[in-house]
């Protein structure tokens, strides 16, 4: 990223969902020599299809039916600067067009006609798809992939680079420790580390950040540990039946039940068996915790005499 930053050619960032590349074209920016200028980020596909132009290269009063005022655009806005286009797959096949003739000749005409306008910026792209391929199937402009990848960064997905989980995780928690002044400071549960480096990750940084943020304010007074929502469970490591060869939904109903069992047991063995605070723990009603105790056989009575013992 820091050599990327130092150059002033186009960028192509590729990566999953949640691997942070907006935050790295953000870095390249603020890095490089525009850094005292705009960064105007714009998801391509979050915009209607007839109001992408408009957005981009802003257009004149009275150009279409909303148009009250007069509207500068967002490349107008980011002149001098970067401007960002993340999901930029998503654009349609005209926006493409006027895209590619704006990185042509660094000019462009607002909707609605007028003379052309010239903006000196730094285009960064960032697609969670493979753009080439998409080039090459015709659903992405051949010539415009060319020229938004002069230069390509690959943000990898978290599960590349398990050395870096525990490292995020702590920032994060760290970061919460300070917003909300908690006193002491939550820590991460052993069990909460082994689950960490056993989970696939799907979601990336972005879903590790939503758990610790989640299990900051659901857990235990002073220590972060896993209590995890059923869409992580089946890549959670159990030690029950495989599920190799078994149909989908088996395999998935068979690890819901193993974490159940093994999350309700360790909830009761924190709580000495008091069913009230564990649910409370589990961030639900007395009843609907019960159920799960029930259905997978346990008694509280049975915590208590661990306890006793212990």
């Amino acid at each position: 990223m820091r050599r990327i930053a130092l150059a002033e050619a186009a960028v192509l960032i590729e990566g999953e969902t949640g691997t942070g590349k907006e935050l790295a074209a953000r870095a390249i920016h603020y890095l490089g020599s525009r850094a005292g200028h705009p960064f105007v980020p714009i998801n391509c596909g979050a915009l209607a299809e007839n109001i992408v132009e408009s957005e981009l290269f802003g257009h004149r009063r009275g150009a279409f039916t909303d148009a009250k005022s007069e509207a500068a655009g967002l490349i107008g806005e980011a002149d001098g600067g970067t401007l960002f286009l993340d999901e930029v797959d998503a654009l349609p096949a005209k926006a493409q067009a006027a895209l590619l003739r704006f990185l042509q000749d660094k000019t462009f005409r607002p909707v609605g006609g007028g003379p052309l306008k010239q903006a000196n910026l730094r285009i960064v792209a960032a697609c969670n798809a493979n753009l080439e391929q998409l080039a090459q199937s015709r659903h992405f402009r051949n010539d415009l992939f060319y020229r938004l990848s002069v230069l390509r960064l690959r943000m990898p997905s978290l599960r590349e680079r398990d050395s870096d989980v525990l490292e995020l995780a702590r920032a994060f928690l760290a970061r919460l420790n300070h917003q909300y002044h908690t006193q002491p400071p939550r820590q991460l549960h052993p069990d909460f580390l082994e689950f960490m480096y056993q989970y696939s990750w799907p979601g990336n940084i972005r879903e590790l950040e939503n758990v610790i943020q989640r299990e900051f304010f659901m857990c235990a007074p002073e220590e972060i540990w896993i209590r995890l929502p059923e869409e992580t469970e089946s890549s959670s490591g159990g030690e029950g039946e495989s599920a190799e060869g078994m149909p989908f939904k088996a395999a998935k109903a068979n690890a819901i039940a193993e974490f159940e069992l093994r999350y309700v047991s360790r909830l009761l063995q924190q709580t000495s068996g008091n069913i009230t605070h564990a649910a409370r723990l589990a961030g639900q009603d007395r009843s609907a915790f019960n159920k799960l105790v029930r259905k997978h056989h346990l008694s509280h009575s049975d915590f208590q005499a661990m306890q006793n013992v212990d």
